[in-house]
């Protein structure tokens, strides 16, 4: 019986198997899985081509999976067909345990983000598949910690508290729920910030003064899309922001230190490491 983690070629799958690794999981225990397996070809498991299109590839993958790590796709607008495919084989393989990462509070919360993962959240439910979901904050890396010591930091988040982490404590979250092996839904997220205390932190370490200028979400699409994201994302993203400034991002710390074992990675560090 076998550990599946798809999305390995990523960061946040290839963190996860090496969490798995060093949480004692043998490796020819552990399938990692992704569209470029040479990425992956150094961890010492299992490597599978598996493309969320290809139900063929995830068939092959999950045979004989007794947990699969299902790592959300990165494709927006695609994600639905694809999640399907995962779901389905998944079902079809007889896996025991299926483990999702998700968003905060995505049964509830009105974040367009969160739409294509409550869709999969209600296809894992109605499979008939034990599950659990890790609905992970926002990753630390979502900001230029550096960029905002020169420009400055913009956004539409109010005085909403962010839940932030890092992606790695996160992703080792997630290998450590797969060896407890719990069926249960988990919000993650550190103790986090307001993006005022976020630029005062920045201005601390590095410093130099750091502002805060606070936009309407509209208003932040727009500087978004001057400072070249695509308009999809920027729509996505000052959309984050509007439901942050109302507590969409915000979740206790609770449940990534039980599994952890330890406080997360404080911002502060990141800061820190981001700036050397």
């Amino acid at each position: 019986m076998t550990i599946v983690v798809t999305g390995a070629t990523g960061p946040f799958g290839r963190h996860a198997v090496e969490s798995l690794l060093a949480r004692g999981v043998p490796a020819d225990q552990i399938v990692a899985t992704g569209r470029e397996i040479k990425k992956i070809s150094d961890l010492g498991v299992r490597a599978e081509r598996a493309d969320y299109n290809s139900p063929e590839d995830l068939k092959r993958a999950f045979d004989g999976a007794e947990k699969v790590l299902f790592v959300s796709g990165s494709e927006a607008g695609q994600r639905v067909p694809q999640h399907t495919n995962v779901v389905e084989a998944a079902t079809a393989a007889g896996v025991g345990l299926l483990l999702y990462t998700s968003i905060p509070h995505a049964d509830t919360t009105d974040l367009i983000l969160a739409g294509e993962h409550r869709v999969t959240e209600e296809l894992i439910k109605s499979s008939g598949l034990s599950y659990a979901f890790l609905r992970n904050s926002w990753y630390y890396e979502n900001y230029d910690f550096a960029g905002a010591v020169t420009n400055g930091l913009y956004g539409a988040a109010g005085n909403g508290r962010i839940s932030a982490a890092a992606r790695a404590d996160l992703a080792e979250a997630a290998a450590a729920a797969l060896v407890r092996g719990d069926a249960r839904v988990y919000e993650l997220g550190g103790p986090g910030f307001t993006l005022p205390e976020l630029a005062a932190e920045i201005s601390k370490i590095s410093g130099t003064e750091v502002t805060y200028t606070n936009l309407s979400p509209e208003k932040y699409k727009e500087f978004l899309i001057g400072v070249g994201v695509p308009e999809p994302g920027a729509v996505v993203l000052s959309d984050a922001d509007r439901g942050a400034a109302h507590g969409a991002l915000e979740v206790s710390p609770a449940d990534l230190e039980d599994l952890l074992g330890r406080p997360a990675k404080p911002v502060a560090q990141a800061i820190s490491e981001a700036l050397a």
